[in-house]
């Protein structure tokens, strides 16, 4: 254990045992199953919120003791949430109803955090750039609603809103915290997380840190040694931490005023067992993996006492954010280029702007309208490069350095961009017959502007032909959405909205390879991917007993791809890439459709139960080819008891197998697991919880169809998943 661990681990230990010793006076009773209570509080009157953080039809709002209770502190377990939401390891983003990528929205605190690739090296990802210990609150905002969310709500949004100091400090405290302690064998991880608040008159304080650090995540994979036969994972070691700090000054009026600092940091060091064993010296290959983001930002929220004020609700944030990734492979070759061999690739993108929103409840011609207007502007800063160390000789390369063509390094894969983004939107609900009936027009505006920069980097890639075009466009979002409560616990719901999703610099703006072997190509004229999608469902019942069940069909035009191309077709002589061309294009016409249902049944104390059930199908329309990102039909069952002081869940899940996809390799069999979970929470010390589960409880091998690349050099059962594990996690609020 490192000093750092040691440090992190100590503090929290002291913290929790000190706390257990605390009078009973000093915690509040946990009133979910004994779980960590973090619902949003307001000091004063009812609070009303904008449109960007509503709860509606289309809306899974997950709560912290939800969080907890599922045992997710990892984006992997993200699914046990919702059946329609995974997140898959090959592209590191998270997937909605068959899309995922740059094609899935995710915010923290309305705060975009932007999916980014290389294009080439293999470095992606981003979006996981959070803790989940952070959050108050999860948003998973299903289909598009472009009208309000702007460029790459395609598939959804995934809304992360982190603990404020009041969500801890509730029924007038002073001061207050959460401690927690995990252990998940799955990858030998543990974790602590210390959250602490203060209030002084009418200013909150809040300072959270978190600390995780394991290994690799264990397959079902059984033959070990160096080189491509492998079908063991890889040996990583991890080390994760995470800082949130926050000040919120609380002024007379329904004012709050904001400063926040967030920190992530997570360091994978992976021994790269997999690579050829007679290309590298066996054990010499590791790679070093960086994941950082780093966020300041200032934010006012409006919620005034009085509601007969013309504005009812008002949310602004400025911010400036930074991501990087990094992936650092060292290793000793024994082919050409022999000896020391180091790959750095580095993609960094800093933004920085301001979005905000309000809310105003009107009369006008005998009707309510609730007024929404709102907008965002950023501004954004994104690079890339490589470097590296070899035994290359100079350019050009013939003879036994051939190899070094394809070992492209010391330069930038695409130029510096600089981008602007500009998004207005206004939606109006309004009701009619006593509410019971409500109507929601929206329409949105986006444009972007995306500007290569001149840089030294770019301009040494071998491929360099001169700086490449600016890229922008603009576009109108419209939706429409209506509800109307046939009943009492009934409320039907139809909505059409389009949707829009701005090119990435890496698609635009890609240029990878070398004469002589092959070429992938960005396009800065792509045309963004544009949809119309159409949803009707029904929400049924209360918060005891009901469920929801729903249908949808998404249709996508200019669906970017990447694609084989012949060279005259880009303006290159034949023969200058003999290895394949491809370039990033539009697909015409993309579909995808599905269902979903669900239901439940909840006591507070006694039996409780649960089922849902999401199943879609995406393919190209013009050549029938079904999409990879498209998840298998999936169910999930779940039963328990819960008393004041203990409960437990058997949760069953089942997954169909997946045949109708782009190539064998992604064709997966169907599978089922069963998982237990139980809570303990003593009366005797309010506010502590211990919860322990075993996850895949009959050690069943099988496969997460979004887990397994487009293609592979390693046996497919390294792309297995977890056998049996098991974690426990004991928190305690006070």
């Amino acid at each position: 254990m490192g000093r750092r661990a040691r440090l992190y681990a100590g503090v929290a230990s002291g913290l929790i045992f000190s706390m257990a010793a605390a009078q009973p006076g000093l915690a509040q009773q946990a009133q979910t199953e004994g779980a960590i209570e973090l619902a949003p509080v307001t000091l004063t009157g009812q609070k009303k919120v904008v449109a960007t953080e509503q709860q509606t039809v289309l809306t899974h709002r997950v709560t912290r003791a939800e969080i907890d209770a599922a045992q997710v502190e990892d984006p992997d377990d993200i699914g046990r949430l919702d059946p329609g939401v995974s997140y898959s390891e090959s592209s590191k983003s998270f997937n909605i109803r068959g899309l995922d990528s740059s094609r899935v929205l995710t915010t923290v605190d309305g705060v975009r955090i932007p999916w980014i690739e290389d294009g080439a090296r293999g470095v992606v990802g981003g979006v996981s750039g959070f803790d989940f210990n952070t959050l108050s609150t999860l948003d998973v905002v299903k289909g598009a609603d472009s009208s309000l969310f702007g460029s790459g709500a395609l598939g959804g949004v995934i809304a992360l809103r982190t603990i404020n100091p009041e969500d801890i400090l509730k029924d007038g405290k002073k001061f207050g915290g959460i401690s927690k302690g995990s252990f998940d064998t799955k990858d030998q991880s543990w974790g602590v997380e210390q959250a602490l608040a203060a209030r002084i008159d009418q200013t909150f304080f809040l300072v959270q840190g978190g600390y995780r650090e394991g290994e690799e995540i264990e397959n079902k994979g059984d033959v070990g040694g160096y080189g491509a036969l492998r079908s063991e994972k890889n040996p990583l070691d991890f080390d994760q931490n995470n800082v949130l700090a926050k000040v919120r000054q609380h002024v007379e009026g329904g004012h709050v005023f904001g400063l926040t600092g967030e920190r992530f940091d997570r360091q994978e060091d992976v021994d790269q067992r997999t690579s050829s064993a007679t290309t590298y010296d066996p054990g010499s290959a590791k790679q070093d993996e960086v994941n950082k983001r780093d966020r300041i930002s200032a934010s006012y929220e409006y919620n005034p006492e009085s509601t007969d004020g013309l504005v009812d609700a008002v949310n602004a944030v400025v911010y400036w954010q930074r991501q990087e990734l990094n992936t650092d492979f060292n290793g000793n070759r024994l082919t050409t280029p022999a000896g020391a061999y180091r790959r750095l690739s580095e993609r960094e993108e800093e933004t920085y702007g301001f979005n905000g929103s309000l809310l105003s409840e009107v009369e006008l011609g005998g009707l309510t309208h609730g007024f929404s207007l709102g907008g965002e502007l950023f501004a954004s800063e994104a690079t890339q490069a490589s470097s590296g160390v070899d035994s290359c000789p100079p350019p050009p390369y013939t003879g036994s350095a051939y190899t070094c063509n394809f070992l492209h390094t010391n330069q930038s894969d695409m130029p510096d961009v600089d981008g602007t983004t500009l998004g207005l939107f206004v939606q109006d609900e309004i009701a009619l017959l006593d509410g019971k009936v409500r109507i929601t027009p929206g329409l949105r505006y986006d444009w972007y502007q995306q500007k290569p920069q001149a840089t030294d980097g770019f301009s040494e890639n071998v491929t360099y032909t001169g700086l490449p075009d600016d890229s922008s466009d603009s576009a109108f979002s419209p939706k429409l959405r209506a509800e109307w409560d046939s009943s009492p616990g009934v409320t039907l719901f139809a909505q059409w909205a389009q949707a829009f999703r701005a090119p990435t610099v890496t698609e635009l703006y890609l240029s990878y390879g070398g004469p002589g072997t092959y070429l992938s190509l960005g396009d800065p004229s792509l045309e963004p991917e544009t949809s119309n999608g159409f949803e009707i469902g029904a929400k049924l019942g209360d918060e005891t007993f009901g469920g929801s069940i729903n249908g949808f069909y998404n249709l996508y035009k200019n669906f970017i791809d990447d694609v084989s191309v012949d060279a005259a077709s880009v303006g290159i002589p034949a023969g200058t890439y003999p290895f394949g061309i491809t370039q990033t294009v539009n697909r015409a016409s993309v579909e995808i459709y599905g269902a979903e249902a669900s239901i439940f049944y909840n006591q507070a104390i006694g039996w409780h139960g649960y089922a849902s059930l999401a199943s879609y199908i995406g393919k190209d329309r013009d050549t029938g080819e079904h999409l990879n990102s498209v998840p298998a039909l999936k169910g999930v069952l779940g039963m328990g008891y819960g008393w004041e002081e203990f409960g437990g869940d058997v949760i069953l899940t089942g997954v169909a197998a997946r045949n109708k996809v782009e190539n064998d390799l992604s064709k997966t069999p169907g599978y089922g697991l069963v998982d237990v979970t139980g809570w303990w929470a003593p009366e005797q010390l309010k506010g502590a919880k211990l919860k322990a589960g075993v996850y895949n409880l009959f050690d069943r091998t099988y496969y997460d169809a979004l887990d397994i690349p487009d293609s592979s050099s390693v046996p497919k059962d390294y792309y297995t998943e977890a056998g049996r594990s098991f974690k426990a996690t004991l928190t305690f609020q006070f």
